[in-house]
Parts: structure tokens; sequence; C-alpha cells
């Protein structure tokens, strides 16, 4: 099969861990031919330089930026037809779901059919306008695009926080939809682009599921999105009331909401990297029959010799690692191994990580504070806490896990916690919080209680650490879970077998009669038997011998 895969600020360029599921999958889906399309954010990712060696399954790379764009003048014409169709878009957007037609304030039954139809026909109209004219760019930052959002705000069914929309407010709604809505403007959309492939495997939502959506409208090309992060659930949690201003939010979680059912609806399917995120994409409106559910891989064998029984692991020590930001509430496990130290005097933690950006830093040095206060009686080079950065990629995750004897996940907020995969694979015992995915992917192996509850968390490490026999039945049964069902080869053989259902639904038909169709020729060709041999001219056109049988009788000797 050939597969267009969609993706954004990662692969093929030196970017997250996005970029690395990406190289994985390729590489592990030999059999199949992949066009990647990459949607950058910044301009150094033009430069060749910083493009990953890429496997010859890869037959092509295409890269749009998307930090800034260009766009033609319009005509009269295209000017009106281009404020129709944005109109339709605005109003779809800013009306308010179950309103009455007419009668301000007044509510009927929800009917976001109507609304999604009307954003879906505006949708696909903008993007005709930009196949024809050669892009939208500028008319998205023209007055008419303004205009057309202040009526959308002012009009008697829009949301309420919409009406309170200043001038200020709507340019920055305007410039916010010109980016959104700038995959429109791309060129990948005929025969000879994504309309090329047999099915198009957008890597998350957002801007490439967006571009996923147009081959479809325009090549028939059939769409899978992957989310290992809800895009609309992102934006929900990063659009808090400091960013901008009430109607602000109100119209671009509308707007965004609408997108992504547009997008739920169109695909012929989902994948979710856990139960936590495919409840959010069924709460954003997607048919739970179309969504599968296929965990995150991790590369098994960087962990293989931190799970032999290890000499240097200190019985007493707890190990936290990764990321370090606000979100890994680190300050309920400082007070929680204030109680631990009550218990069991001489056990040490150590914190292993980087700060995860300024925040981070500046985060970290808060938890650094807080030791030093929490533990004021400790030795000069004794402190019971350590913060230590990790070592290489290769080896410094898996040493620093084998450092300790439980390995402890603290956060309050998580999506699928690829930290604690790590740890199984480990073979180490675990307290974790109950956020996210963290039930899910642990199922068993090891302790969960609630988050931000520091004596919780304090007495279910004091239980591990009096319990040697625990741990090691906990961390077996852990490693083994986590060979399952977390490997990067289960990952791919689940999207290859997706792959080929979709395909096999939904073949894509060919400009050149000669190029090879999914599914066209009947397995029994392929069996090696009587009816098959190199000299049957059926088997050339992959049709069996019994199929093409000189020896039958016409019509007219049947006679």
């Amino acid at each position: 099969m050939r597969i267009g895969l969609l993706t954004e600020g990662g692969y093929p360029y030196v970017s997250g861990d996005a970029g690395l599921w990406c190289e994985r999958l390729v590489r592990g889906l030999e059999q199949h031919e992949f066009d990647v399309y990459a949607l950058g954010h910044g301009p150094r990712q033009e430069a060749g330089s910083r493009r990953v060696p890429l496997p010859p399954q890869v037959r092509r790379v295409r890269t749009a930026p998307l930090w800034t764009a260009e766009g033609p003048a319009y005509g009269r014409r295209a000017r009106r037809r281009f404020a129709e169709c944005y109109e339709e878009l605005a109003g779809a957007v800013c009306t308010r779901a179950g309103a009455a037609g007419g009668v301000p304030g007044a509510e009927v039954p929800d009917t976001p059919g109507s609304l999604a139809d009307r954003f879906g026909s505006a949708l696909y109209g903008l993007a005709e306008l930009a196949r024809d004219k050669g892009g939208l760019v500028g008319a998205l930052r023209s007055d008419i695009a303004v205009r057309a959002l202040e009526r959308a705000c002012r009009a008697p069914r829009a949301l309420c926080a919409a009406h309170e929309a200043r001038v200020t407010d709507l340019l920055t709604i305007a410039a916010h939809l010109e980016r959104a809505l700038r995959p429109l403007s791309l060129d990948w959309y005929d025969d000879d682009t994504l309309g090329a492939a047999d099915l198009c495997h957008a890597t998350t939502g957002g801007p490439p599921a967006l571009c996923g959506l147009l081959a479809r409208h325009f090549c028939g090309v059939p769409l899978l999105v992957t989310e290992y992060a809800v895009r609309l659930r992102t934006h929900y949690l990063t659009s808090g009331p400091h960013t901008a201003a009430p109607a602000v939010r109100a119209v671009l979680a509308a707007f965004h909401g609408r997108l992504t059912a547009e997008v739920y609806r169109a695909a012929e399917l989902l994948t979710a990297g856990d139960a936590h995120a495919r409840r959010w994409q069924e709460r954003c409106g997607a048919d739970r029959a179309r969504i599968r559910t296929v965990y995150p891989g991790t590369a098994a064998e960087r962990f293989a010799e931190a799970a032999e029984p290890a000499l240097r692991t200190d019985p007493g020590t707890l190990v936290w690692a990764g990321p370090a930001d606000p979100a890994k509430d680190l300050e309920t496990l400082l007070y929680a191994f204030a109680e631990v130290r009550r218990e069991e005097p001489k056990t040490r933690l150590r914190i292993l990580g980087a700060p995860a950006g300024t925040e981070g830093a500046a985060y970290l040095g808060h938890c650094r504070t807080l030791a030093a206060r929490l533990f004021p009686d400790a030795a000069e080079g004794d402190h019971p806490v350590s913060f230590e950065e990790t070592g290489p990629p290769e080896t410094g995750v898996s040493d620093a896990y084998a450092a300790g004897a439980v390995v402890v996940l603290s956060g309050g907020v998580e999506g699928f916690p690829a930290g604690l995969v790590e740890a199984m694979l480990c073979g180490r015992a675990t307290v974790s919080t109950d956020a996210g995915a963290v039930a899910e992917v642990i199922g068993g192996t090891g302790l969960v209680v609630p988050p931000h509850d520091p004596r919780a968390l304090a007495e279910a490490c004091v239980a591990l650490l009096r319990d040697p026999e625990r741990r090691a039945r906990l961390g077996a049964a852990a490693r083994a879970r986590a060979l399952e069902l977390f490997t990067v080869e289960r990952n791919t053989m689940a999207f290859h077998g997706i792959y080929l259902e979709i395909a096999s639904r939904c073949p894509v038909r060919r400009t050149t009669p000669d190029e090879p169709r999914p599914f066209a020729a009947p397995a029994e060709s392929l069996v090696p038997g009587h009816w098959t041999g190199p000299e049957d001219h059926a088997l050339h056109r992959g049709v069996p011998a019994w199929a093409a049988d000189s020896t039958q009788p016409s019509a007219e000797e049947a006679r």
C-alpha cells in the first residue's frame, strides 16, 4: 500500500516524541510505501540538514511551512465567493446550538447536525476557492473576514460570550482562524500528491487531520487519524482565562469543536493511545464503532539489562524520573517522602530529569527550596533528596530506574504515562497516582493512589519498601505486561492491520491502468496448485486458472 503520512512539527525532522513514533512506524512497515507530508513550525525545518535518515520505503517528502504564508489578490467575483463561504463558516461557529430560529433566547432540542453541515459546506467551499485561486491567506486577513466575524458575533443566536467581542477580539479571532486554515491553501490535493495514496494517515489532530480531510474531499482518499493526545482536549487545557478574552476563547473553542467533529465524521477510523483518550474522542463526537485503541510503543531492548537482578539496586531508594514541570506535582512527592522518612529513616529519594522549558526550571528551583526546608537538619553532601540529570538517552533512563527499589509517579495531570511503561520494562515495582491512563497501563501490577494525597503516596511507598518479595513479584508482572502490550512491535503490527482493514473496505481508484490495486487479485490466484501455472495467461491478470478455463463451453455450445 501507499500511505500518505501527515505529520506536524516532528518526523522527518529531529523533533520530539511524535517524530520518534513516526520513525519507528515507517521503519517497521517496510512492506508499505510512504509519502511524508510534513507541516513545519519553524524555518529550521526547511533545511535538509536536520532531516533524519530515511528508509527506502519513504518515496518522497514534502514540507509546508505554517509559520508564514502568502496569498494572491482576489477579484470582485472571488471576493464575493469568499465572503459567502466565510460568513457561513463564521455563522456555523458562532451560532449557539439549540437556539430557535428567529426567536432570541428560545431553546429547542440540540441540533448539532445542521450546524455541522453548514460548517462542513463552508469549509469545503473555502478549500475549493483556495484550489481555484491559489490560496486564501490574503482573503482570511482581509476586512471582509473581520466584518463577517462581527456580524456572526452580533447575531441574535450567537454565543453569549461572543456578543461582547470587541474590535481587538475580532482581529485576534481572525488571525487565529487564518493560521488554522492555512492547510486549505496547500497544493497537496490532486492526483499527483495525496490523491495518489491508498490511505492518508494523520499522526495527530489539527492541521494534519485537516489536510487528510481535504484529500478525502477532493480525491476520495480514506482517512485514518491517530491521537495520542486529543487535540481538542489540549486546546481546552491550554486556553485558560489568562490566555485571552472570554469572547475569543468561546469562539475559538467552538471553531475547534466544529473542526474536530467534521474530522471525526469523515475519518474511516480513529486510533486513540489509551481508554482515556478514547473517552475524550467519544465526548467530542466520534463514533465508538470507528475507534481503535493502539498503545504507544516503547523500545523494550533498551531496558533489558536493567530488568535483570541488578546488584547496584539500592533497596532503600525511591526514584522519580522525567521532565520536571508543575504537572508532575513534585511537591506532593516531597511531602510524601517526608512522611516516608519518619517511618523509614534510611530511605533516600532520587529525582532524575531535566526541567521542561523556562517554567520547568523555575518549578525545579522551587522544589529544591522545598526539599531544603523539609529536611533542614540534613548534613551537607548527605541530603536524603538528590536532584540529578539523567545520562545518555540510550542508557540514562534505564540506569535511573535501575538505581532504586521503587519508582514513583506523582503527576496530577497525565496523558499516556510513557515513563511508567519504561519503569515496568525495567521490572521495577511502582507507586503511581491515578491520573490519565495510569490505572489502565499499570493494570494491577503496581500500587495506584489518589492524586495530590501525600499520605496515601507515603503509605504505598512504605508498604513496598518493607516487603522485598512483593516488590519482586510486582516488578516481574509489570515487565510481562509491558512486553505484551506496550512494545514498538505491538504498535507497528496494530497499524499494519488497521491499514489493511481500511484498504479492504475503501479501495482507491487508479488513474494508471497497470498500477496495482489493493485486493484486486483473488486470494486463490496466489495459492500454488494445478490451476495456476506460469504459462497461464490468467495468472498474469491476477485471476485463477479455473475462472478463465478455455475448455468451458460457450453460450451457443451450451444451447
